[in-house]
């Protein structure tokens, strides 16, 4: 197996100010998330790195490589991150190897404790028919393009999420304190909300259920770029120190 040198990924980068890295979610590109980028681009620094554009074979390790590297190349040494479904996964995996970097973790609709046969039972629960019928176009373009141009990436990264088991790295940022918050969707179709709830709880993260304002359709899971007035809207009543327009302390 070739894993290949790592370097810097590919980034979609907006705004200025405190850096807010976003980690994108399975399949998706980090264009998909440029209009929520955009909401957020006066106050601060969005960053996306393309997470399965790593230099050949994808693995966790060498992912975590190309991520400091890109950090680096970026000039980001301590960043708030935001992690949306496969994305905050990787999130919480960076922040279990650099909680000194981390100002705060949001996680949205994101990998949690669930892992192997429950999670390939949520999955057989929405079959690949239902799930289509589920996905905007905006998600499908994404997911095709993925799909098209790093096939053995995505694949190697989809048996990740699938084996990896993630409570010693929970319990390294709950131990850490590492500010954290989970948002879910109110109907997220693809991941379970008790799996989230209890996420929350072992972080000790404030959890957040995304009602539907009256007059609105349902929020699912790619909420935060199918909806992304909306999403920016439940981050700011986080009280996050990234929108806080104060600068965090580097201690």
């Amino acid at each position: 197996m070739r894993i290949g040198r790592p370097g810097p990924l590919r980034c979609v980068t907006l705004g200025d100010g405190r850096p807010l890295v976003l980690f994108h979610g399975y399949g998706m590109q980090p264009e998909t998330y440029v209009p929520m980028a955009r909401l957020l681009a006066d106050r601060v620094r969005v960053v996306i790195p393309a997470i399965f554009e790593l230099p050949e074979w994808w693995t966790f390790g060498h992912a975590m490589e190309c991520l400091e590297l890109t950090f680096a190349d970026q000039g980001v040494e301590r960043m708030s991150v935001l992690g949306h479904s496969f994305g905050g996964g990787l999130e919480l995996g960076f922040a279990a190897r650099h909680p000194e970097r981390v100002v705060e973790c949001i996680f949205s609709d994101t990998l949690a404790v669930t892992r192997e046969m429950s999670l390939a039972r949520e999955f057989l629960s929405h079959p690949p028919g239902a799930i289509l019928r589920m996905a905007t176009a905006r998600a499908l373009t994404a997911f095709a393009r993925s799909w098209l141009t790093h096939p053995a990436q995505l694949a190697s990264a989809a048996l990740w999420g699938f084996m990896d088991d993630r409570y010693d790295e929970i319990d390294v940022i709950a131990s850490a304190r590492v500010p954290c918050h989970v948002l879910w969707a109110s109907r997220d179709t693809i991941l379970s909300r008790r799996d989230g709830q209890e996420f929350a709880q072992r972080l000790r993260a404030t959890f957040t259920v995304a009602e539907s304002p009256a007059g609105y359709g349902p929020i699912d899971h790619d909420w935060m770029f199918d909806d992304p007035a909306l999403f920016v809207k439940h981050l700011e009543q986080l009280g996050l120190e990234a929108l806080s327009g104060t600068m965090p302390s580097t201690a």
